[in-house]
């Protein structure tokens, strides 16, 4: 692919996109809601909620008629908890790491920008070894606004020293795509990340589906070749 498109950054979601954090996120859930006197969830269930935070994750725990005040409790011990097991059993997703170290060797920029509160962001990029990396880290409550609203990304830009038009930022939720989208960043969709079953990523608008994050590597590599001088009529164009 040979485009005018120069990618500086590459900017990805946290949860179910750069890190599998939904062990650690649900066995907090469980033990908040086992105290609590509740029964436990299965994963399956809650998994596809960990993108839209704790509060969704509690809510579909507990039945619609259970007081806001005993779901706030349950909510304050999950997290409580999460915050001194931040990364207990998370690990990077299946060739991450790599995809990083690649980044890295071409020259260009990483970062975050994650919906999840700083209080969790930041020792979780610390336990992964991952905040001396990253060109920015932006959480939920690092603006005024969080995801799919154009401040966090353009705040990740500033930090980083890129412009949106030269990023690709990479979700596994709706609110991800649209974010990128608002300030025109390339973006692409993390199918193996935590998406509900009536999920239709086809339909985001993302520049491309991920099926899986080694598929990262085939994009990056697409959207960085270039186009040599055109050739003699004789011969056919070709990039390097």
């Amino acid at each position: 692919m040979c485009t005018d498109f120069k990618l500086s950054c590459v900017l990805f979601d946290l949860d179910g996109t750069l890190v599998d954090t939904a062990p650690d996120l649900i066995d907090c859930l469980n033990r908040a809601l086992t105290l609590h006197g509740f029964s436990a969830v299965s994963a399956e269930a809650i998994k596809p909620l960990i993108s839209f935070g704790g509060a969704a994750m509690v809510n579909a725990s507990l039945a619609d008629s259970m007081p806001d005040a005993v779901k706030a409790d349950v909510l304050k011990t999950m997290l409580d908890r999460y915050e001194n097991n931040i990364a207990e059993h998370s690990v990077f997703f299946s060739g991450i790491e790599d995809i990083l170290d690649a980044i890295e060797a071409q020259g260009l920029k990483w970062g975050v920008v994650t919906n999840k509160r700083k209080r969790f962001t930041d020792p979780l990029m610390r336990a992964l070894n991952l905040s001396h990396r990253a060109a920015c880290i932006i959480s939920g409550d690092s603006t005024t606004k969080p995801k799919p609203h154009p401040e966090p990304m353009l705040a990740a830009c500033e930090q980083a020293g890129v412009k949106p038009q030269e990023c690709v930022y990479i979700g596994d939720a709706v609110h991800d795509i649209r974010a990128g989208k608002n300030v025109q960043m390339k973006t692409l969709a993390a199918l193996y990340g935590y998406l509900k079953p009536d999920d239709k990523p086809e339909t985001w608008g993302a520049d491309a589906l991920i099926a899986a994050p080694e598929q990262i590597s085939t994009w990056i590599a697409s959207a960085t070749a270039t186009c040599v001088a055109p050739p003699p009529p004789s011969m056919e164009s070709t990039c390097r």
